[in-house]
This record gives structure tokens, sequence and C-alpha cells, in this order.
């Protein structure tokens, strides 16, 4: 007998070892730690990956930027464009079990539009008020017709969080966030890892195959394709444009792609430099700076030519492009004459913070030695992501190479850094003619109308230079081949329902 119960206990260890072996864990390598974990007050792209993980939103968007439900079932514009009415997925538990309802949506939105520095409120600040119609129907009362208003809700405006634990936490929400999402909260390590499991009343559950997430930053790339190729990570992000060929060539690996969004540029500090610099005083030394730069050399000599050079808030192939002002050429010549025309005695000398990467410090020694060549002086400052953003809202710094992960409409590229009140316009730049391009192009929804408010503000942008557009990225993703079932969209995030782990 005693033999019996040993074999017993024998097999029922085994048992819950094979159990334990058997349980999924998907790795994924950032580019950088993400900042908090608070739909209300994030403002990363690294962080919107984290999100897509664990807190879904009402909408999301599908491989050809169509708006699709997510937590909502559907939507409605009533009120000749001043309402809009959502339909709320019946069954959806928040992570601590709260129900998603009306009121619960309600609260979210409120949130998002109330809490002391929020950086929705921009977003969502054509809503008035929200009214809960019935358990399940929330309905956006808007101040004047919004066209982004559904885009802006496939984004963290329209990420619901449980009411319950967000009025417990209070601003320390992002700490412990408790959404809707497949995948719930477990712990965070600043700078290590961040760990979600699968949450067993998701309502999609059905289309969850892995058990356990796992977010590590790790800032070089190099060492992040060491860990892919390893086995330490299943899938990293931000791959070098420079190591394609390397990772193509690893029967081990498998690589999907898509031009982002967004853009990468050089933001030019006009309302804030304390040091009243030449570059924020006259509009003809940021146009010297723009015809100094060569974008298809640094799309070449950085980026094996696997980027998109750009020098508007969408890339060049986007329906909202505007065609009538092309790329300029580089020409030294006539950013020297510039310089001149301007008063100044080159050399400029310019403050430059770049964040930490690989990739973006090489562009930045890209534009200082051309920069030099018509007379700037760029002192680079390689600064923390975190630390660079605020620094850059503290206006501590003269120019800023900032990437933006893009929206899929063009005002989520636009508004939020060009309007005077907005809150990531870091060049404090004012233009009233500017902030009613911006503003005319919410209020319809005819493309060609738009499209005519936002040629004014690129007619603008292109005079004035608050911002100089460098090139769109190539969202390139890298995984094991024991990862099934990935597919990269435009706006680079890494969505994990239907994954699986062989």
């Amino acid at each position: 007998m005693k033999m019996l119960r040993l074999a017993a206990t024998a097999a029922a260890l085994l048992s819950s070892i094979g159990a334990v072996q058997a349980q999924t864990t998907l790795r994924i390598g950032l580019a950088e730690d993400p900042d908090i974990l608070d739909p209300t007050m994030a403002r990363t792209y690294v962080g919107r990956i984290v999100f897509s993980a664990f807190c879904d939103k009402l909408f999301d968007i599908d491989e050809k930027l169509n708006i699709v439900p997510q937590l909502a079932l559907s939507s409605e514009t009533v009120d000749d464009g001043k309402g809009l009415v959502v339909k709320l997925r019946p069954g959806v538990k928040f992570h601590d079990g709260e129900p998603l309802d009306a009121e619960a949506a309600k609260f979210s939105l409120e949130r998002h539009l109330t809490f002391p520095g929020s950086f929705r409120k921009p977003e969502l600040a054509s809503v008035d008020h929200i009214e809960v119609v019935d358990p399940l129907t929330v309905k956006l009362v808007l101040k004047s017709p919004f066209s982004p208003l559904l885009a802006q809700l496939t984004d963290r405006a329209g990420m619901m969080m449980s009411p319950k634990a967000a009025k417990e936490a209070g601003d320390k929400f992002g700490l412990r966030p408790v959404c809707a999402g497949p995948y719930k909260f477990v712990e965070r390590v600043q700078q290590d890892r961040i760990v979600f499991e699968k949450f067993a009343d998701y309502w999609n559950k059905d289309n969850v195959f892995i058990d356990k997430i796992v977010f590590q930053p790790i800032v070089d790339a190099t060492v992040r394709l060491a860990n892919l190729k390893s086995g330490g990570l299943d899938l990293i992000e931000r791959v070098l444009a420079t190591d394609l060929k390397d990772v193509r060539a690893d029967s081990r690996l498998k690589v999907a792609t898509a031009i982002e969004l967004g853009y990468q540029g050089i933001t030019l500090n006009i309302g804030k430099d304390k040091a009243k610099g030449p570059l924020s005083q006259s509009a003809k030394v940021r146009q010297a700076l723009d015809l100094a730069i060569d974008r298809e050399a640094i799309n070449q000599v950085v980026f094996n030519g696997e980027f998109k050079p750009g020098n508007q808030w969408v890339n060049p192939d986007h329906p909202y492009y505007q065609g009538a002002f092309p790329i300029r050429s580089r020409d030294v010549a006539k950013a020297k004459a510039l310089l001149k025309e301007a008063g100044v005695t080159p050399p400029v000398s310019v403050d430059f913070l770049v964040p930490k990467g690989a990739e973006t410090e090489a562009v930045a020694q890209v534009v200082q030695s051309m920069a030099s060549e018509a007379g700037f002086d760029m002192k680079i400052r390689v600064t923390e992501f975190a630390t660079s953003l605020k620094q850059a809202e503290t206006g501590d710094y003269q120019a800023f190479m900032l990437a933006w992960s893009g929206r899929i409409d063009p005002d989520g590229n636009s508004y939020v850094f060009l309007h005077k009140d907005a809150p990531q316009n870091y060049s404090a730049w004012n233009n009233p003619q500017a902030d009613k391009a911006l503003q005319d192009a919410r209020l319809v929804t005819d493309p060609a109308k738009r499209k005519a408010s936002y040629e004014t503000l690129a007619k603008l942008v292109q005079e004035e230079e608050p911002l100089l557009y460098l090139y769109h990225r190539r969202i390139i993703i890298a995984h094991t081949t024991r990862l099934e079932g990935y597919k990269q969209m435009p706006d680079g995030l890494v969505r994990v329902i239907g994954l699986k782990l062989k």
C-alpha cells in the first residue's frame, strides 16, 4: 500500500510538473521601457504596444485601416454630427470581475476628459458630455461635429478602465491597471519586465492561446536581436533596418513589416527657447536647416533604403499627403544665403536633444554632419527617452529628434503637435491660421474639404518650420518560427489575439 501511495504521489507530481511545463509564455523585447500604464496619462508608442495586450478599446482597426468594433458592437452618428451613439458588447468583464456596462464606459470617457493632466483630454475635446441611454448604450454629445472622433476611440481614448479600481487607485492606477483586455496585469519591475497572465473571463477568450506575456525593455537593438536568436525572446520590435538581411537569412526567424502611419522628425523650439537662439527667432534660419538635410541620403546611409523619406505628417503614399508641397532637395548654397538674409553669422549653435537609441543617434549624427556644411553646429545631447519628453515639455532644448507612431486619421498626426493649445505642441508654435485650418478639418467629413484645410496647414508649416519631417519608418518586427499567426499593421502595435506558440 505504501508503494502504491508513493507511486500515486509521484504520478500526481509528474502531472503537476507537466501542467506547469505546458504553460506557454510569449516574451517580447521592447526598444524602451514604457511610461505610465494608465490609458489616461500615457503618451509613448512603446506603451501602446503593451496596452494592446491588456487594455481593449471601444474600436480597433483592421489591416486595411478600417475601423472595426472591439468592446463596442456598433456606432451611429446622429444629430447632424453632434452625437455619437455607441452600443457595447454584452457580457464583458474587467480584470477585477466588474462588468463593462454603459456606466463604466461613461466613467472611463469622463476620466479621460477630466483627470488632472490627462493626455486624452485634447483627443476628446469635442465631447461636451456623455449620456447613458440604456445599460449597454452610451451617447457622446459633442460641442460641434468632430470627424476624427471614431478614430480617436481606436486608441487610448477608447480604452476602458474598471471604475472601481480607478476610483480606489486615483493617480496610482498605472501601478496596477485594471482593464478589459485578453491579459491581466501581474507585475512590473521598472527597466526590467512587465508581466501579464491570461484573463479567464475575457470576452474573446476562445482566440487567446498563450498563457503569459512578458515584456522586456532592451534599449540596445543588437542585444535585443541577440536575445531573439538565442531563444531568450520570442518577438522583438524595432529591428534595425541594417539587420534585416541578417534576420531574413536566419531560418529560425520570421520578419513582419509595414510602413508606419507616423513619422520621424525634428521639432524646433520656437516659443520656449530660453536662450532665444537664431533657430527660434527666425523662420529663415529654420528653413536653412531644412535645406541642409538630404532625406534620401539619411534613408540610404542609416536604413539601407528601407524607409520612406517624407516632409509632412503623413507619408507620400497617404491619401491626405499634399502633393503641392513635395520634398525639397538639399541646397547648401541656398541654406547659407538664408542665414545671411536672416543676419546670422555662422556657426549657428543648436542644442540638439536626441533620445537614446542606435537608429535615432545615427540619424542625428548624419543630420549634424549635413547641417555643419550649411553653417550649423548641432550639439547632440543624447538623453533617455522619458527624460527627453519632460525636457521637451519645459522647452529645455532647441531641436528635438522625436518620432510619432501615428494615427489612422491625419488629425491625430497634426493637431496634437501643431495647434497652439495642444499638450504636445513642444515647439510652442502659435499660428492662428494654422489653428483654424486644423479646426476646420475637424468639422467636416468630406475628404476633399478636409484635404483643402490640410493644404493650408502644410503651406504654413513649410513656411514657418516648427517641425522638420524627415522620414517614415518601416515597422520591422522579428519573431521566432515557433510563433504562429503574427500579422503586422501600419499602427505598429503588437496584437496578441490569435497568436500561438508551437
